[in-house]
């Protein structure tokens, strides 16, 4: 949750400062080249192949044998991560020329480019760093720092974003040098804040390079399975990108914005249902309990699309005006804030496709098929290429929210249709009602949230925060409350659930 916000209040900044234009383009591009390698090796993958081998480690021979483990690998992740690093800050110009080649015909853009992708490729070094201190952490027991040091990293790219980049002028450097300073220390923020407490546990690092380790062998063995699997979403992210660059200037800055956006609802909603759903699906295929399994996610998917399908249609009928209230400010304009709202209405629909993801992917794990969801994935990168290829033509970059919304939908349809064979069920009849259910109650809400829209945009002063702020609320709580007495009159029951989840977190963090 802090993370969420945290990152999302770190867009708000360099929106102010920098808005949709050339500048937020180069750093976008230069930040994606190492953040691709950071999220196909450092980070998912290390994690999943990491983790259960430390544990083994520890609970059959003991901490000097997880300690040795956690050396070797970590001695074996600065030598890869830093011949990477070098190889990255050497090839940056053969790099981002391949990669947005048409920056070229902005006098200036594609040599920004190079410039932060140079100063940025370390910090692939500091969060594999963070990964591997995050892994031994968890495996110890403990959760709260490694939990926190993701909203580290955003902290630190703040506190660059306000004290860093004003400096860069008087210095003679580009303003957006501090913000690919602030990516560093925000990498250094998210692996140093762990460290204290891995030292309290008894680590102590030593340079031990042992690549015939067969522990070691182990983790590189299944860190295979769980890169091709991250592969194919970051393979999208990547030719998304790559597609956007030649689509003018600010279409890679907004198509990153509005992604964003659709993808806060996916960190507070599908993560939590599907985390709550996990141990149960676990324990139903321990016990080779299928009915169990299929009444788990049947109500699990309920819940998601109870959460989900008004989150979607608010985010289409707001699109506008929310990306005003949180954007719209210094370098960021009224041009930016419609051109970013456009691409949020696109990849609205994705949201339902990425969440049901979250619920179902794990589903096959717990009962040990790691094949079918890596498949599917490839297959849905397939699907995503092609659909972004044929629609960025005629679209723009419309056209590429588009199709990796569609792709995210196809890769839930293929999963839930799997799953179904696989469990020889999924209470179809009860979830195909619940949607109808749900959606009708959403239209209506959507319908009403659109109509106050209209009444309440001319009366407020939409160019101050306070009328915008204004505009978004009134509209909200009307949906919330239209959302409520229709999901009575449809007798949706899954309303009441959805209700009684928020009111149990909110209470709980109250306490707090």
């Amino acid at each position: 949750m802090a993370s969420r916000v945290l990152g999302l209040a770190r867009d708000v900044l360099y929106a102010g400062l920098f808005g949709a234009g050339d500048v937020m383009d180069a750093f976008t591009v230069a930040f994606r080249i190492p953040n691709l390698l950071r999220d196909l090796f450092a980070e998912g993958a290390m994690s999943a192949a990491f983790v259960p081998a430390f544990t083994r480690a520890l609970n059959n021979e003991g901490r000097e044998a997880a300690w040795a483990l956690g050396r070797r690998i970590i001695s074996l992740l600065l030598v890869v991560t830093g011949v990477v690093s070098v190889l990255g800050i050497v090839f940056a110009e053969p790099l981002s020329r391949w990669y947005a080649g048409d920056y070229a015909a902005v006098p200036g853009k594609l040599e920004l480019t190079v410039y932060l992708t140079r100063i940025m490729f370390p910090f692939l070094v500091l969060v594999a760093l963070a990964v591997a201190c995050m892994g031994m952490l968890n495996a110890l027991r403990h959760f709260f720092i490694p939990a926190l040091s993701p909203a580290l990293f955003n902290v630190g790219a703040i506190a660059a974003a306000i004290g860093i980049v004003p400096l860069m002028p008087s210095l003679g450097m580009h303003a957006a040098t501090g913000l690919a300073f602030g990516t560093l220390l925000g990498g250094f923020l998210q692996f140093i804040v762990q460290w204290p407490a891995l030292r309290k546990e008894g680590f102590r690092f030593g340079f031990e390079l042992a690549p015939r380790d067969s522990r070691v062998r182990e983790v590189l063995l299944l860190m295979i399975p769980s890169t091709v699997g991250l592969a194919a979403v970051q393979i999208n992210l990547f030719v998304n990108t790559l597609l956007a660059t030649g689509e003018g200037t600010g279409a890679v800055a907004v198509l990153n914005y509005s992604f964003r956006l659709m993808y806060l609802p996916i960190g507070l909603f599908g993560v939590s249902v599907a985390s709550a759903s996990l141990p149960s699906l676990s324990a139903d295929a321990n016990r080779g309990d299928l009915p169990g399994m299929r009444r788990t996610l049947s109500a699990g998917m309920r819940l998601m699309l109870m959460l989900n399908v008004p989150a979607t249609i608010g985010l289409m009928a707001l699109a506008t005006p929310i990306v005003a209230l949180i954007f719209e400010r210094g370098a960021f304009t009224p041009d930016d804030t419609a051109a970013t709202a456009a691409a949020l209405l696109c990849y609205a629909p994705g949201l339902l496709g990425y969440s049901a993801v979250k619920l179902a992917s794990p589903a096959f794990y717990a009962l040990r098929d790691a094949r079918t969801p890596v498949m599917v994935s490839i297959l849905s990168m397939v699907v995503n290429v092609g659909l972004n290829l044929a629609l960025v033509g005629p679209f723009g970059y419309r056209g590429l929210a588009v199709g990796t919304a569609l792709a995210a939908v196809f890769n839930a349809g293929a999963l839930v249709i799997l799953l179904r064979r696989k469990l020889g069920g999924l209470d179809e009849r009860r979830v195909a009602g619940a949607l109808a259910r749900i959606l009708a109650a959403s239209l209506v809400m959507g319908a009403v949230v659109l109509g106050i829209d209209a009444f309440v945009a001319p009366l407020v002063d939409v160019g101050g925060f306070t009328g915008k702020l204004l505009r978004v609320a009134i509209a909200i709580g009307g949906g919330v409350i239209t959302l409520g007495l229709s999901a009575r009159l449809l007798h949706v029951a899954e309303f009441t659930d959805a209700v009684a989840l928020v009111r149990a977190k909110l209470l709980r963090r109250a306490r707090r």
